[in-house]
């Protein structure tokens, strides 16, 4: 298993990465994460990472420095760049570092997925010990095939590989078909291989994310469709009454095409979750239909949910979230990885806010949620994963175990950090001792009054120190410093920098 290590100075990114991708089904896992570049290097130094995920623009180091720092004492660490920047000079820089990929925030999944299966063929190829050791001649097959049609395997290596495996790819055309069954796969794969000992135009084998995949092998552009079509519904009615979801890709040139078409196939295999199932899902006549193009992003209204859950109002944050699924199915032009990516979005932030409330991470209670978003398969099922995550959150404030004074006490704090607090004036307000109040404050949340409101309010600049165009001055006074120069003392405790320079990092 390839050990994995990320940096991003955003808590979000990081929580994101650890939940959305499995990472245990590509024979890897995560080490060790950190917030900027200095501490990810300290920790690179005692742990032996096979895979480093990086921003660029972080406090304290940046990520081209960590890079070419790490690789001093691990010259063959494969880095993958995390950025909000598309910007040509850090892109050249990141490529002179070698890095695997440079991918674009926000990060594209299926992207973030092919580059993570291209690093670890490399990683294979450069140890012996560990390529092909339990592989039998399907399994080489098969990734032989889908490295093809991702477009990740040079043309020299393809024709030594095919010729090896006597795999013939000497027709002009050739499309794609994808098929998913929720049961019965094996009977799938035989029934594909017993077809192709009959008609060798037909390549079929099982890609990394288990998915059947047939390649058809086409004389003729219109009539091998047909064909291929025709075979595709045999399938189907073979199988019956087994449950099979296929899509059918773009007829494309052999070459250059062959990943086209592939991609056309997953794409239209997505549209099972917003549509009635056919037989077959053709990506022509989706795109012919314009179903394919993407819509612009509508952000969710997070305060509103935040509200909602702090209240416990578990009724009314599910009806929020059957309303804002409605909302974006009805949306022209969204996707499914539109919806998908919207409700991985609610998941991670139900998350987040439940830690901040509660200051400790509960990350068992949407671990199952994650897994069941990235196999819904409609829109019912999506909401009905998102709600579950809900009534959860709100369940575990329910069992919080803080005294009820500490809860008001935190909320108030929350609600009005950019006002003069302090425990003797709070203890007025609540009518206990000041002292009694920081004992058990501390008790509680693990720290001292000041120490929390510092941390609270450091959070809150840097949020506006990314989101506004603020001068640092008018930040300070809105998170609740009236002296900037105390706010400068305590923003470079909490980041390392000052909020001038951790300005000029974003």
């Amino acid at each position: 298993m390839y050990r994995v290590f990320v940096v991003d100075d955003e808590p979000f990114i990081i929580e994101g990465l650890y939940d959305i991708i499995d990472w245990s089904a590509f024979g890897l896992e995560i080490v060790g994460s950190a917030e900027n570049g200095q501490d990810a290097l300290e920790a690179l130094m005692g742990s032996a990472a096979d895979i480093l995920l990086t921003d660029i623009s972080m406090p304290i180091m940046n990520g081209l420095t960590l890079i070419g720092e790490a690789r001093k004492f691990r010259p063959d660490l494969k880095v993958i760049i995390l950025s909000g920047y598309n910007d040509f000079d850090y892109i050249k820089s990141g490529l002179k570092l070698g890095v695997e990929n440079y991918l674009l925030k926000p990060i594209n999944i299926d992207e973030l997925q092919e580059t993570l299966a291209n690093t670890i063929d490399k990683l294979n190829t450069t140890r012996p010990d560990r390529l092909f050791s339990d592989y039998d001649i399907r399994i080489l097959r098969d990734n032989i095939l889908y490295r093809w049609l991702t477009g990740r395997i040079a043309p020299n290596e393809l024709l030594e590989r095919t010729d090896m495996l006597d795999i013939q790819l000497d027709a002009p055309y050739l499309v794609t078909a994808v098929l998913r069954t929720e049961s019965q796969f094996e009977p799938s794969y035989e029934a594909a291989q017993r077809l192709a000992m009959q008609d060798s135009s037909m390549l079929p084998f099982v890609d990394i994310d288990g998915d059947l995949v047939i390649v058809f092998l086409l004389e003729d552009r219109a009539e091998g469709k047909i064909k291929a079509m025709s075979q595709l519904e045999n399938m189907q009615k073979r199988l019956a009454p087994s449950p099979m979801r296929i899509s059918l890709g773009s007829v494309q040139e052999m070459g250059e095409g062959a990943p086209l078409s592939y991609s056309h196939a997953k794409k239209a295999q997505e549209y099972f979750l917003l549509l009635d199932e056919p037989v077959i899902l053709d990506y022509d006549l989706l795109s012919e239909k314009n179903s394919i193009e993407n819509t612009a992003a509508e952000p969710l209204d997070w305060p509103a949910y935040s509200k909602l859950i702090k209240a416990k109002e578990l009724d009314q944050l599910q009806e929020m979230i059957n309303a804002e699924f409605e909302r974006y199915q009805s949306l022209e032009g969204v996707t499914p990885a539109y919806i998908q990516s919207m409700a991985i979005e609610l998941m991670i932030r139900f998350k987040m806010e439940l830690k901040e409330i509660k200051q400790a991470d509960q990350p068992e209670l949407y671990k199952a949620g994650f897994v069941q978003i990235m196999q819904a398969e409609t829109i019912e099922g999506l909401a009905a994963v998102v709600k579950e995550a809900a009534a959860l959150t709100v369940d575990s404030l329910m069992r919080d175990v803080k005294s009820p004074i500490i809860q008001l006490l935190l909320n108030y704090v929350h609600e009005n950090y950019a006002q003069a607090l302090s425990l003797k004036s709070l203890s007025q307000q609540y009518n206990i001792h000041p002292v009694y109040l920081g004992h058990l404050f501390q008790k509680e949340t693990g720290e001292t009054f000041t120490e929390y409101i510092n941390k609270y309010r450091i959070g809150k600049a840097k949020e506006m120190l990314k989101e506004t165009q603020l001068k640092v001055q008018e930040i300070a006074l809105k998170v609740g410093y009236w002296e900037t120069g105390y706010f400068y003392k305590q923003f470079k405790k909490y980041v390392g920098i000052s909020p001038t320079d951790y300005k000029g990092l974003l």
